[in-house]
């Protein structure tokens, strides 16, 4: 099918990804589906698609840009973990600055949690995929993947903020200086809560390098 499959599965992503989430489709839906609804057929779908698109590039025609080295099987693996823990740290968090903007009136600034480092910890998950796999994936279609995705990840937050400035006015000003004013390393309202978000993190990193053979055909291991 030469590039055909993965030009569709990229414009099939950046659809299903854009079309659910803005009016008068996202408060259809919603009605239909309930919020949390919503949220689990959303996520379901981007997943599902993400993985045909990854499944795409790998299909597409061979076109090497760089030779691969063995060193580079080992910047993914190290920087998957610290993306997996930031997931896990950030998923269904209080966070005013994200664009899911998950039960943003909750939001503590004296407890401000993974959003004391990053406003957008979902997307630097993003990036800090994308880059990393871009180094051992030194073929065209793989580059286009993991460098659209980077450079989304990226310009997304900036996007985000100057959104978020305009709805919120002062109060975002407020909120963001708060939340850095705090220690480096807040003390987290549920310690226990915390721990149990890390271990998660870890376990979806293992799982990811278990699974990585049968989602895409390559193992992430270095040989």
């Amino acid at each position: 099918m030469g590039w055909a499959e993965f030009t569709a599965a990229l414009a099939v992503f950046f659809l299903s990804h854009a079309a659910p989430v803005r009016p008068p489709l996202r408060p259809r839906l919603e009605a239909i589906l309930g919020a949390r609804g919503f949220t689990l057929a959303y996520s379901a779908l981007s997943l599902a698609v993400l993985v045909w698109l990854i499944a795409a590039a790998g299909r597409a025609p061979y076109v090497q840009l760089w030779v691969v080295a063995p060193w580079q099987a080992y910047v993914p693996l190290i920087a998957m973990l610290p993306a997996c823990l930031i997931l896990a740290l950030a998923i269904a968090r209080p966070n005013p600055f994200s664009f899911g903007g998950a039960r943003a009136q909750d939001f503590d600034p004296a407890r401000p949690g993974i959003t004391r480092w990053m406003r957008h910890p979902m997307l630097v998950a993003l990036a800090l995929w994308a880059f990393a796999h871009l180094v051992p994936n030194g073929n065209l279609a793989h580059v286009l993947l993991f460098g659209l995705f980077g450079g989304f990840a990226l310009l997304w937050g900036r996007l985000i903020d100057r959104r978020k400035r305009r709805e919120m006015g002062d109060q975002w000003a407020r909120l963001d200086a708060a939340r850095r004013a705090g220690p480096l390393l807040p003390r987290p309202a549920r310690p226990l809560g915390a721990a149990l978000r890390l271990a998660a993190g870890v376990g979806l990193y293992w799982g990811l390098i278990a699974m990585h053979p049968y989602l895409f055909g390559v193992s992430p291991l270095p040989l």
